[in-house]
């Protein structure tokens, strides 16, 4: 297939199939958290790729929030063409035939870097298929931590507590978590130290309207009438900080070690 045929992007998170030929969707980690002038280390992993490995284009493209996606580099026979406008010295591209794995590691960031980045392949197929597709992983959102200061200070939550809301036939717990930096944090509900996911809603992070760099998130759990009296909890996990909040007796944030409810 060549570059500059017809490219479809297909961003899904799931394998697909195409004109009876299965499609490996790349598997990327959803997050990397960095610190300033570290190094990033992003992750696409194609397992099921019939071609050679070490044959295979592998592309990686970078996009802005609110911008169009654009390449930033591409990976072939273990040699790294990066496009023009980036600092070539700054990218180090690896690949594994065997574990069929390309690593992109991002030297020295900046908040510039901040972006979500896909990578991405030729369909092997599409010489015996009408349409030429090109298939994108579901990307890793890099998060650039830290300001340019001389001390960097991460923001814990300032508060976290659960509301309640009962109905006729079910309750709905809030946990709302609020004023943390930087943006990425982890939320999930158990029950009896098991992950609920039914009925869970999990919202996006949102900033503060006052513009200062401070974010809150709320989770929402629906159970039914008959679960009231049970205890729940609502757990999360920012930076190095791990904590938790119960449903039941305290509705504020427990200080006790996150291990300790495992």
């Amino acid at each position: 297939c060549q570059a500059n045929m017809l490219l479809l992007v297909v961003l899904v998170a799931t394998a697909s199939w195409s004109y009876g030929f299965a499609q490996e969707i790349p598997v990327q980690s959803p997050i990397s958290i960095t610190k300033f002038q570290k190094s990033a280390r992003m992750t696409c992993e194609i397992q099921i790729l019939e071609a050679n490995f070490d044959g295979t284009i592998i592309h990686w493209y970078k996009q802005k929030e609110g911008e169009a996606p654009e390449r930033l580099l591409f990976f072939s026979g273990h040699k790294v063409t990066v496009e023009r406008g980036f600092q070539a010295d700054r990218y180090i591209v690896e690949g594994s035939s065997v574990q069929k794995r390309c690593v992109l590691t991002i030297k020295d960031v900046i908040p510039d870097d901040a972006a979500t980045y896909y990578c991405a392949y030729w369909d092997p197929h599409c010489d015996r298929s009408p349409k030429i597709i090109k298939v994108f992983g579901s990307g890793t959102k890099l998060v650039v931590s830290g300001k340019l200061c001389v001390v960097c200070v991460f923001s814990p939550p300032a508060n976290s507590e659960i509301l309640q809301k009962k109905l006729e036939n079910q309750t709905t717990y809030v946990c709302l978590i609020e004023k943390f930096y930087p943006e990425v944090i982890r939320v999930t509900w158990t029950d009896d130290e098991k992950e609920v996911t039914d009925n869970v809603v999990k919202g996006d992070a949102w900033q503060s309207a006052k513009g200062d760099d401070d974010y809150s998130i709320a989770s929402w759990l629906t159970v039914p009438a008959e679960n009231k009296d049970k205890k729940y909890y609502c757990k999360y996990e920012h930076e190095e900080q791990q904590a938790s909040l119960s449903t039941q007796g305290m509705f504020h944030l427990l200080k006790m070690d996150f291990d300790l409810l495992l």
